[in-house]
């Protein structure tokens, strides 16, 4: 495995996030206001935080496309951007409650509106010209990363927070994209890094879904043989 675009084909990538966004449009339209306030496995959010976090993870890439890249910002690896975004947990969440607040405060109509508005935009630009330019560099505050990449770092937050949903509504499973899952649990065991890369991607291989809960800290990891590394991203 590798963090390169080697092994995440752009337009398979470009796939599974339309795949994998629409998948998720669909569980946010048949929420009702009894859903929305059901809690989390994520501290103290609602529903209402989860989608309005998704919202913003994505809607991120066509809203800050055109955002300058600052000097001085060093060039990001997928790995490293696994490694990096941990730190961010306390603005993501100050983030997610402003954008719930502004966006999520409503009726569940209106959540599953804006929400599909959201995953609208996304769907456009995933299909247009701009989506295909993968080396663009794109700015994140602690460092840069190229479209292509960061795209699957979209994949990253889509599949582990439908997992996140998919809990706390109760259901028996997701029904995530199939290359969605495969990238995200790929770059995942790809981050626990040598000498434990082996077992990492035996545990993926055998259930990718219960590699991701491992490696976020969903599921605890007694007894994987990867008990001091895990989790990579919390």
């Amino acid at each position: 495995m590798t963090n390169s675009l080697g092994a995440h084909d752009p337009s398979a990538v470009r796939a599974a996030l339309a795949g994998q966004t629409g998948a998720l449009r669909g569980v946010v339209r048949g929420l009702g206001e009894r859903e929305l306030e059901l809690p989390t496995r994520l501290g103290a959010w609602r529903v209402r935080e989860l989608v309005a976090h998704l919202d913003r993870q994505i809607g991120w890439t066509p809203e800050h496309l055109d955002d300058p890249v600052r000097a001085g910002l060093p060039g990001l690896t997928l790995t490293a951007w696994v490694a990096a975004v941990g730190a961010f947990a306390d603005a993501l969440d100050r983030g997610t409650r402003e954008q719930a607040a502004a966006h999520y405060a409503g009726s569940a109509t209106g959540a599953a509106a804006r929400f599909d508005a959201v995953c609208g935009q996304l769907a456009d630009f995933l299909a247009g010209p701009a989506a295909a330019r993968t080396d663009r560099p794109f700015p994140l505050p602690f460092g840069v990363i190229g479209l292509g990449d960061f795209l699957v770092t979209r994949l990253v937050e889509t599949v582990v927070h439908a997992d996140d949903l998919a809990d706390a509504l109760g259901l028996d499973g997701f029904p995530h994209d199939a290359g969605a899952v495969a990238a995200v649990a790929d770059l995942l065991a790809d981050s626990v890094g040598e000498p434990w890369r082996a077992r990492a991607a035996e545990l993926a291989a055998a259930d990718p879904v219960r590699w991701v809960r491992l490696a976020t800290g969903r599921e605890r990891a007694d007894g994987t043989g990867l008990d001091e590394r895990l989790p990579v991203l919390s």
